[in-house]
């Protein structure tokens, strides 16, 4: 299955940033992005160069060919400027019964967000907000899936605390869940948000960009 459906060339536009889809054109920019500081990035996979980069943009477009991601860069509109990347990724379609509402969908029934990264200088900006806020509004108002999932290093207390402040809910730490990008298996602390929730979490993002903060 590929996301032609969905579709490959998705673009969500905000007020001051867009979303577009990632492309092998895009790895000097986000090469650029990722050199402000590297040190910002502990426990982040991040490609540092123009070649990692491209071997990033490459990895990430398998995924979408195969239908199991949705890779973005952020743009900033005033400028142009790519400030890093995010997708969404674990797309997932559950077998619903023939006499079911959803059966037959051709959209995703729950996603997860993640391999969100962004340039320093961008960092504790409205940046992510207006992302997370574009992502969330495609998810959960165009794709009507029932839960967004985020999962980021345990030892990532920035991280978490930014998946907090958006809204996600603590499910708990998931041991040795995945590699870490020092070549541990990491823990992850897995955070998640409902349909149900979706509402409340759209007027706290909101709230959190009209007064510019992260």
């Amino acid at each position: 299955m590929t996301l032609d459906s969905l579709t490959d060339s998705l673009t969500l536009t905000g007020t001051s940033h867009r979303l577009e889809p990632l492309d092998r054109r895009h790895a000097a920019a986000l090469a650029a992005a990722s050199a402000e500081d590297p040190a910002a990035y502990q426990w982040t996979p991040v490609p540092q160069g123009v070649e990692a980069a491209a071997r990033y943009i490459d990895t990430a477009l398998k995924g979408r060919e195969a239908g199991t991601s949705v890779p973005f860069v952020l743009v900033r509109q005033s400028d142009g400027r790519i400030l890093g990347s995010t997708r969404f990724w674990e797309l997932e379609h559950w077998a619903w019964p023939a006499d079911h509402p959803r059966h037959g969908r051709t959209k995703p029934d729950v996603c997860e967000i993640g391999y969100t990264w962004l340039a320093q200088s961008a960092i504790r900006t409205a940046a992510n907000t207006e992302a997370k806020l574009l992502m969330l509004t495609h998810a959960f108002e165009s794709w009507q899936v029932l839960r967004v999932c985020l999962h980021t290093d345990a030892r990532t207390l920035r991280s978490r605390a930014a998946i907090e402040r958006i809204g996600g809910r603590f499910e708990g730490i998931l041991r040795a869940h995945r590699m870490a990008v020092d070549f541990i298996p990491r823990d992850s602390a897995r955070y998640s948000i409902l349909q149900s929730e979706w509402s409340e979490v759209k007027q706290r993002l909101n709230e959190r960009l009209n007064r510019g903060r992260e």
